[in-house]
């Protein structure tokens, strides 16, 4: 018999962890700390695996069955796919994306840049990426910027009187990149 949302809420945590199963591999594990853990158990290779699929009441019991119904459709390509590494990947590509945001790489840019050149120039320059570029594009990833994201967020700058500063902000943008 199939869990339902109403035996999803009202599992209660006892002294010890149990499951309470729903269908095709999906069950909720209910932890003796009040936890409700959504897994996935299948078979990769001829071994049994395990994928966590969120908490409950965040992932609701129909997302979480959504969820399992993907991962049994890696598993039945041909040649299979293992879920937990289509997962690991999805994560190491979100850091890596971090890790080439564009406020890190401009910042490197910087350090390396004006090594030669006066502090007061590295600072004036920081400061104008800092207020006019990285809080609209900081955080992005460097290889998903596109030349008009970049002339829209210069246009700021632009559109309060300061020509001057909008061209250098963008030379400064052009270099970084």
């Amino acid at each position: 018999m199939a869990l339902t949302d109403t035996a999803a809420r009202n599992a209660k945590p006892k002294d010890k962890l149990y499951k309470l199963y729903d269908e095709k591999g999906l069950f909720l594990q209910v932890t003796p700390n009040g936890g409700k853990w959504w897994r996935f158990k299948y078979r990769y290779l001829n071994k049994e695996k395990l994928l966590a699929i969120g908490t409950y009441p965040e992932v609701t019991l129909a997302e979480a069955r959504q969820k399992r119904d993907d991962a049994r459709k890696l598993l039945s390509q041909s040649p299979p796919v293992d879920p937990s590494e289509v997962k690991k990947a999805q994560k190491q590509s979100v850091y890596s994306n971090q890790a080439n945001s564009f406020e890190l790489i401009a910042r490197e840019w910087a350090e390396s840049y004006f090594i030669h050149k006066s502090e007061s120039n590295k600072e004036r320059t920081l400061r104008r990426l800092e207020l006019y570029i990285f809080p609209w594009l900081g955080n992005k990833p460097i290889a998903d910027i596109t030349a008009p994201e970049v002339l829209e967020v210069v246009k700021r700058p632009q559109s309060q009187n300061k020509l001057e500063t909008a061209h250098i902000t963008l030379h400064a943008v052009g270099m970084a990149v």
